[in-house]
This record gives structure tokens, sequence and C-alpha cells, in this order.
């Protein structure tokens, strides 16, 4: 019999989920995801706003619980094992969640008392991790006086205190600029190479890319998607037909004709309004030939048509039919009232 954090492939799981469910009313913010980490890794969860990506790491978190489904994060469980659990775990959300009121060493310092370390060993920690996300000199000024990427490396230093087996990290570059989030992309990796296990949700494909051994796509909290990014590349398409007619109205006739025809294989064509461009996955050259054909039949005209490799945006847009930064239903607000009881 194969334990729930066992994984099949090989391994074991830091974090293993089957059948979770939430609900806030009539909202079903999770709707039976299933999800395996492997120890060590970095898993990249992708969604667009609404898809229950932040839902399902409060759960995992132990900060709200599930209608139904089963978790384990380091051997525990999340309903029945909190305690044990909130020891072996670091959190960084969205928003930085320091006390702005006291300096960077004093917010270090204590949460390392909170999570029971001595003095010492809490003023050591402190020092280490102030050094080692470069906010020594910062130390004993406010937190309210930190730049938004200063802030956001403190909270990550707040995340490690207690050298957590596994790290939630909740969209954790959003509103930075390009080089503080490279500082924090080299900081996870590090966290990563030391055996961290990581749990990232983004909406930024470039993030995905650069941390994520493995991704899970989820949409309308339902888990559409999930393997490495080459191979859900590979399952879009090897590569990408753009054909934008002259007539925008054509681009929804078009895109059910070919999805019809079945020229495209497993994945289905994809309308990009923004662009008015219409992408087409295709696997061969017969298949390239086989939609330009196509198109030449039903009497369109094309003002262009490329071929390109698809990008980790095109997979996304191919798989949920919209953008990463689009917003579908947003979060309830029981989801913010459950949390703050």
């Amino acid at each position: 019999m194969t334990r729930i954090d066992e994984n099949p492939g090989g391994g074991r799981n830091a974090v293993t989920v089957r059948g979770l469910v939430k609900h806030y009313g009539e909202t079903k913010a999770l709707d039976g995801v299933d999800l395996d980490v492997r120890e060590g890794t970095v898993m990249g969860v992708l969604g667009p706003n609404g898809a229950g990506k932040t839902t399902l790491v409060r759960i995992l978190s132990t900060l709200i619980t599930p209608d139904a489904g089963q978790a384990t994060v380091a051997g525990h469980d999340v309903v029945r094992q909190p305690r044990q659990l909130r020891r072996v775990i670091g959190l960084t959300g969205q928003y930085a969640s320091v006390d702005e009121k006291l300096p960077g060493w004093e917010n270090l310092y204590m949460i390392g008392r909170l999570l029971d370390l001595s003095r010492k060993d809490a003023r050591a920690r402190a020092d280490e991790l102030l050094e080692r996300f470069s906010l020594t000199e910062a130390a004993k000024r406010p937190a309210s006086t930190y730049s938004g990427g200063m802030r956001r490396r403190l909270d990550l230093a707040a995340s490690m205190i207690g050298r957590p087996a596994v790290l939630y990290l909740d969209e954790p570059t959003t509103g930075l600029d390009p080089r503080t989030r490279n500082e924090v992309w080299d900081e996870v990796q590090t966290m990563v190479t030391e055996g961290v296990t990581v749990l990232l949700t983004t909406q930024y494909m470039e993030e995905a890319e650069q941390l994520a051994s493995e991704l899970t796509v989820v949409d309308r909290g339902k888990v559409i998607a999930t393997g490495g990014i080459e191979e859900l590349k590979a399952r879009v398409g090897g590569r990408t037909l753009r054909v934008r007619p002259v007539d925008p109205l054509e681009l929804r006739p078009l895109a059910s004709m070919l999805d019809e025809l079945g020229i495209t294989g497993l994945a289905a064509t994809t309308v990009d309004s923004e662009t008015g461009t219409l992408l087409v996955p295709v696997l061969s050259d017969e298949q390239l030939t086989a939609v330009v054909g196509a198109v030449t039949a039903r009497g369109i005209t094309l003002s262009s048509i490329t071929t390109e490799l698809p990008s980790l945006d095109e997979v996304f847009l191919s798989l949920t039919g919209h953008r990463a930064g689009d917003t579908q239903d947003a979060e309830p607000a029981d989801a913010r009232q459950e949390v703050a009881a």
C-alpha cells in the first residue's frame, strides 16, 4: 500500500493533497484539488486571480480549514496536527507581514522567540538572516522606513527564522522592480539548494520558468494541468502558429473551424483578442500545412502568419483560455473573514 506522502515516481513528497474542497457560500474556491510536491523542489502553482491559489496556500499553512479532502505537509496532517505543522513551515504572502513600527532586527528576534528559540539563538538567527538578506545596515531602523524591496526581503527572512522544511511563497515578487525580483529569485534558489521545499504561487511566467521544477495550473478551483515546463509546452504543441486575419470578426469562426477539423491534435486553438490573432499549436510540418490550407479554403484574407516556439504565457493561455493576470471571480469576503478569525 502506497503512503499518501510517497511519490509514485520515486522519492517522498513534502506536500501531498488529495480531493481538497473549500466553499465560501455558493462559491467553490477549491473543487477537488490534488497536488504532489517532491522534497527539495519548487512547485509553481499558476492561475488567474480568483483561481484558488491563495485559498490552497491558506489551507496548507493551517490558516483556514478545508471542507473536504486530505493534505499532509512534511508528514503532518494540516487539520489534525496544526501545531506540529506550523513549526516546520514558513509563509511569505503577497503583502509584507512584519510589524512596521519595529526595527528589522526586533521583528526577526520576536519571531524567533515566538518559535521557542532561546534568547541567544533568536539573536544569532536574526543577525544571520539580516546579513544574508543584505539588511544589516538597516537592522535598527523601523520597517516602515524600508523600501518595498527591503520589506519583501525582511518578510522572506522572517519566514526563514524557524528553518522551515516547507516554504510557501504566495506571489512573493508582486510589485517589485526587476532588480529586487532577481534578488528574491536568487535567495529562493539558495534555499532550495539547502534542502527547503517551496510551493510558489505566481502570475509571472518568467518567475515560474526561473524557479519551478514542476508546474500545476489551477483554474476555477480545479487543477487543469500538471507537469514539467517542457512537458506542458509539448502538450500545447511544438510550435505556435500565430494567424492574424484582416477582419477580427473572423477570429472565432476560424478557431471553431480548426477545432472541428481536429487538425491541431490535443490542444485547442486559442483566440487572443488583445492582439487580434489566433494561436494554433502545431506538432508537425504536416499540421502547419493543413492549417494554412484550411484558412485558404475558407477564403480568409490574412494580414500576417508566423510560427513561434511556445512561451509559457502561451501555454497558460492555451490551457485556461485567458492570461495569467486576468481576474475571474474575486475571492469571497468570507475567505478574508475566516483568516482574520
